[in-house]
């Protein structure tokens, strides 16, 4: 995975009102941010400190397999750990970032594949008016 610098993360924000975030990693069924992930956490927060009019859902994402009820349940947890990890670590106010999951709802690629799932397995940031 690529980690997403900041002022990619703003000019995708400006053109798109979203970027997906890979490199945001947890165990399989787990919503426990993994220490690798750091990278791209402090990128969020950098683009976040450098742009503080701008506020951000933080939208969990799983593939497919297993259950429609506990993908959603994950996709949310795994949100709010990155909210979380962000206003523990860098002080980002709680009224600019907003947690959400919408598990296997919005695939990026298929769930037929390993590739596909790895694409659909992801955080997204999403510019809330």
């Amino acid at each position: 995975d690529i980690v997403v610098e900041a002022d990619l993360i703003k000019e995708k924000i400006e053109l798109e009102g979203k970027i997906a975030i890979y490199g945001i990693y947890f165990d399989v069924a787990k919503s426990q941010i993994k220490p690798d992930s750091e990278e791209s956490l402090e990128q969020i927060a950098l683009f976040l400190i450098e742009n503080p009019d701008i506020n951000c859902w933080v939208v969990g994402h799983t593939d497919s397999d297993g259950s429609f009820e506990v993908n959603g349940k994950l996709s949310l947890d795994r949100a709010k750990a990155g909210v979380s990890y962000l206003q523990n670590n860098h002080s980002i106010s709680p009224t600019r970032l907003f947690a959400e999951g919408v598990g296997p709802l919005a695939p990026i690629s298929t769930n037929d594949t390993e590739e596909g799932k790895k694409l659909n397995r992801r955080v997204e940031l999403v510019k809330k008016e």
